[in-house]
């Protein structure tokens, strides 16, 4: 386990900041790397090609396994998140699969946090079961569930806030519980990014994030990445990789790369922005709560060094949630988050995906829920639109 102190968030910044803005001279002096727009790389001799096989020389072999350009982004992930190692996939869905099913097979048990991912809880349901591998559900704010349903799993999956409804998790709490039942931890943070959560930090063993989101940030790429020690990517890499096939462009982690280097930038404001609208969401008439880490009491807290710019709200009876979705103008339709632009997201519609996933009826989530991603416009304008929304909206 790597040690690392808790720093606050301006040393997280700061930290961040340098590190994804200051590159070494890449080849030929460019200020950016390039990109290896190729799929494989050629040798010299024999003795070259078989020595790197071998493991004894370092060079790329083709583009499904290393890339130069996808090792840069990968580099500067390990680096943020205090991790050996990261290996980057096509999507958050790939790392999500190559990872969950690197250490998990046939007869053996998952314990995940429920309201996860849509999409990872479809990866549980529908095709977990057909390999043997079963999963269980807990309530991830609450330590004695946990307990209880750790013994015997092969693998512990967190998502610290959840997806929606944002509940918070001790990850460093559950992280020593798993390692003690000798479970592997891992934990989605697309939502704090390691900006603003070191998930390493307190134990935990991968990291995984949708780099589509906040890494990016620029809605134009669909990417992925886990994060960790050296033998547990190099466990990734040899049984899942490069066998699934959903490896990482070139062209894909040279978008991500220009992407975080303004991540220190784009952050916090929309984390100020997120936390100026809800705060005036939870005075509003035809608003029944607001839901966002911020105002969580929750020891999972502790462990996030500012927020992003997500969070949900529940409306009153009074308002019709089509009409105001319909209503918003700043406010696009959509799903995903983390890009440059607000987006809104009804619980009502979602839910219709799956729908026994994340449901009332199971896991909590109301049909009243509103998903917001507060953007990078001005907050004064998002804040009129949704107040002229609201206001069309009510019944």
């Amino acid at each position: 386990m790597n040690e690392h102190p808790i720093r606050s968030d301006h040393d997280y910044l700061a930290e961040a900041a340098t590190l994804l803005a200051h590159d070494e001279p890449f080849p030929g002096g460019a200020v950016v790397p390039p990109i290896y727009q190729t799929s494989l790389f050629t040798f010299d001799s024999y003795a070259e090609m078989a020595d790197t096989f071998a493991g004894r020389r370092k060079q790329p072999i083709y583009s499904r396994g290393d890339n130069p350009t996808v090792m840069e982004f990968e580099a500067r992930i390990a680096a943020l998140e205090g991790a050996e190692a990261a290996r980057g996939f096509s999507s958050g869905m790939a790392a999500i699969s190559a990872t969950v099913l690197a250490f998990v097979g046939a007869g053996e048990r998952i314990v995940a946090v429920r309201n996860c991912y849509g999409d990872a809880y479809r990866l549980f349901e529908r095709l977990l079961p057909h390999l043997g591998i079963k999963i269980d559900y807990v309530d991830g704010s609450d330590p004695d569930a946990v307990a209880a349903a750790l013994p015997g799993a092969k693998l512990l999956y967190l998502e610290s806030p959840t997806s929606m409804v944002f509940d918070l998790q001790d990850i460093g709490l559950y992280a020593r519980m798993a390692r003690q039942h000798g479970a592997i931890t891992t934990i989605d943070n697309s939502w704090a990014t390691p900006l603003f959560q070191k998930p390493i930090a307190h134990g935990i063993d991968l990291v995984l994030h949708s780099a589509s989101k906040y890494l990016g940030g620029h809605s134009d790429t669909v990417a992925g990445v886990v994060a960790g020690s050296a033998d547990l990517i190099k466990q990734i890499n040899e049984r899942t990789y490069s066998y699934l096939g959903a490896k990482l462009s070139p062209f894909e982690a040279w978008l991500l790369l220009r992407g975080l280097r303004t991540l220190p930038l784009r952050l916090p404001h929309h984390m100020r922005s997120a936390l100026t609208i809800a705060e005036r969401l939870k005075d509003h008439v035809s608003v029944e709560r607001v839901i966002h880490p911020a105002w969580s009491n929750h020891p999972g807290k502790a462990t996030l060094a500012g927020y992003s710019g997500l969070f949900s709200f529940e409306v009153s009876e009074e308002i019709d949630i089509p009409a105001l979705v319909d209503e918003l103008k700043l406010f696009r339709i959509g799903v995903s988050w983390g890009g440059h632009e607000s987006l809104v997201v009804p619980a009502l519609a979602s839910l219709q995906q799956t729908p026994d996933a994340n449901s009332i009826g199971r896991f909590g989530v109301s049909p009243r829920l509103v998903r917001l991603h507060v953007g990078l416009e001005h907050v004064e304008d998002l804040w009129t639109d949704l107040q002229q929304a609201l206001e069309r909206a009510r019944k």
